[in-house]
């Protein structure tokens, strides 16, 4: 029976990781979607004002989602799991303790979520922004934060504030013109 000790401890492992690893993965993905983080009252202002941006209406048909630009890349999967975690309990916490979405401040919540922002989370998307051949002052800008001198370093959302998470009467809409001159 000592022969088959290692071999049963490795299916009783795969039995019990298996199903503890597929809930915790169904959990991420269940609750890394917009329509998710819209099902709490403080987050419905955001989730319509993401809606009207052009992070969601582009002819290029890409949307950036709220993990996109609020969590780390997924591929750092510790920091993103680590994160994804926190902004979680941070948003149950303050879902449970409100009275109501009235005392939601999202001036003061976006002001502090753009102050949290790296600029490694934009250019997850935004790869190619050195090279805007039809937008000189554009190009030059990016190049700047791409390669700043000590002492001039400069986040994306310095100059880029109000894409997202403005009330709007109508829906933004960029065309692949407008983006060529406007990232």
């Amino acid at each position: 029976m000592k022969k088959f000790s290692p071999f049963l401890w490795i299916i009783i492992g795969i039995v019990i990781a298996f199903p503890l690893f597929s809930m915790t993965y169904y959990t991420m993905v269940r609750t890394s979607t917009p329509s998710f983080c819209a099902s709490c009252h403080e987050i419905r202002w955001a989730y319509n004002t993401w809606k009207t941006s052009t992070h969601v209406n582009n002819d290029q048909g890409f949307v950036a989602d709220c993990m996109d630009c609020h969590l780390p890349a997924p591929h750092d999967t510790i920091n993103f799991f680590y994160m994804k975690t926190l902004h979680g309990l941070k948003d149950v916490f303050v879902h449970l303790t409100m009275d109501g979405p009235e005392d939601y401040d999202h001036a003061k919540n976006r002001a502090q979520a753009y102050a949290s922002f790296k600029n490694n989370q934009c250019q997850k998307c935004h790869r190619n922004i050195a090279y805007l051949p039809r937008n000189r002052g554009a190009m030059l800008a990016h190049k700047q934060v791409l390669y700043p001198r000590p002492g001039y370093e400069k986040k994306c959302v310095d100059c880029h504030y109000d894409l997202v998470h403005n009330d709007r009467t109508h829906y933004d809409f960029k065309t692949c013109q407008e983006g060529a001159s406007s990232l």
